[in-house]
């Protein structure tokens, strides 16, 4: 049974997600574009950096990739390519999940790099830890959905229902019946969701979107010496 709740999170929210995130990095791009970038601290610590970042890139590349296709494509259209349902569920538990880890590692090295490495901790601000802590907490939840619940407690078919919903709510007929049944651990991984992406434009996160598109038109900044006046001296 659909409840009040369930219409604010499931039909309003997503919308207003929606609105802040496209809003807000409009916002931000036309009257703060100089400070649209990632902060870069590579100057002050390059090995954990390095690791961090190439772990939890790389791994979370896949991982959007697989919840692109795992959430937008339906089940009807995989099925009609020869992939059964069971075969696509074991191959999206094992990439998914070794995807999963590898961004996960990447992401507790780059915040522990922010708490423990005295420099990087004086130059980071109250923004630069929400994020990966909440990267951290959505990625918590979404490894124990794949790894845990689909393994020990029950394989959850998120295609038709949490996907069946996405797809409801980017064609405007929402519809929460959808996400009646979802376990809790799946709608937290979703409402964390819902406050990274409403955080987003304000953040480092923005960087994303830089390169190479908004860098090759942003207005360059141009530096100008000033020159001395000459002093004449009389003899």
């Amino acid at each position: 049974m659909v409840t009040p709740l369930d219409e604010v999170l499931w039909v309003s929210l997503p919308y207003i997600v929606i609105v802040v995130f496209i809003g807000g990095h409009v916002y931000r791009y036309a009257v703060d574009q100089y400070a649209w970038t990632s902060k870069s601290s590579e100057l002050l610590e390059k090995r954990w950096l390095n690791i961090g970042s190439q772990l939890f890139h790389w791994g979370i590349l896949i991982v959007i990739l697989g919840h692109i296709v795992g959430l937008l494509v339906p089940p009807s259209v995989t099925q009609a390519m020869g992939i059964a349902s069971e075969e696509y569920h074991k191959v999206a538990i094992v990439l998914g999940g070794v995807s999963g880890l590898v961004a996960y590692f990447g992401a507790w090295i780059l915040f522990l790099r922010r708490l423990l490495i005295p420099r990087v901790r004086k130059t980071s601000d109250v923004t630069d830890i929400l994020v990966l802590v909440l990267i951290l907490i959505i990625m918590s939840l979404g490894l124990y959905n794949t790894l845990i619940y689909d393994i020990f407690v029950h394989p959850f078919p998120y295609r038709s229902t949490i996907g069946a919903w996405l797809r409801s709510v980017l064609i405007l007929q929402p519809n929460s019946n959808y996400m009646v049944g979802v376990p809790i651990t799946f709608q937290l991984h979703i409402i964390f969701a819902y406050i990274l992406f409403l955080v987003w434009p304000f953040t480092r996160l923005v960087h994303v979107w830089s390169y190479p598109i908004f860098y090759l038109r942003r207005a360059w900044i141009i530096y100008r010496r000033a020159r001395r006046p000459e002093v004449i001296v009389h003899a």
